[in-house]
């Protein structure tokens, strides 16, 4: 008897395949944003995924780091899209304000598009802030062609700072985006109030302190 296809080229079981997939992947990014990434085990993710067999996350990704690379996968594609778009009406710029803008507002425009509640800047606040983890999501990150473009544009505007300098300003950047989008991310979550109203205005805030952090005078001794 030949099995009756849902959508083209795909059998029930596919369709029921990727549903668990997703329904794991979207588990642990809520687990591991919560609770950080030691603190849960496969099991629990499966137990909190519906799924009565303990191994389904070892079975469906793979060892951890993979299961956090699959999830940071499944937002890059469409903040590259933002990006891109973004990226190619700047092209040129001497201005750091554009390539900052660069940086944050496909991010949060992405966080703005999921709905609510969400989990992935707090998310990456737990990565980030894992040695063992964090490699995952920059190299997930600069794989992506346009960023690349964009850091490029950036580097290329004034001012021309020392490298130790440019260094620990860039970690900075990296560091006050994603927390300060985490930070909201959970007053949303929790129902509290937050000193902006939309993920728009929270880009405004963030590109203007980025841009003053980043051409700041360089005091030297």
């Amino acid at each position: 008897m030949a099995v009756v296809a849902t959508r083209v080229g795909r059998t029930p079981r596919a369709e029921q395949v990727g549903a668990t997939r997703q329904q794991i992947l979207t588990t642990a990014e809520r687990l591991f944003a919560e609770q950080g990434l030691y603190a849960v085990s496969n099991r629990q993710i499966s137990a909190a995924a519906g799924q009565g067999n303990n191994t389904a996350v070892g079975y469906h990704f793979g060892t951890k780091a993979d299961l956090v690379r699959a999830i940071v996968r499944r937002h890059t594609g469409h903040i590259e899209a933002l990006r891109q778009e973004m990226a190619a009406a700047v092209e040129g710029s001497r201005e750091v304000r554009d390539w900052i803008a660069c940086l944050v507002r496909p991010f949060t425009a992405h966080l703005d598009s999921l709905g609510g509640p969400t989990w992935f800047a707090r998310f990456g606040a737990q990565v980030m802030t894992d040695p063992a983890f964090r490699g995952i999501m920059a190299e997930e990150a600069l794989a992506t062609p346009t960023l690349g473009r964009v850091l490029d544009g950036f580097h290329r505007c004034p001012p021309d700072l020392p490298e130790d300098v440019r260094a620990e300003r860039g970690d900075m950047v990296r560091t006050l985006l994603v927390h300060v989008c985490a930070e909201r991310e959970r007053a949303l979550a929790e129902g509290a109030a937050t000193p902006k109203a939309t993920w728009d205005e929270v880009a405004d805030g963030l590109v203007d302190a980025l841009t003053g952090l980043w051409t700041a005078p360089v005091a030297r001794p």
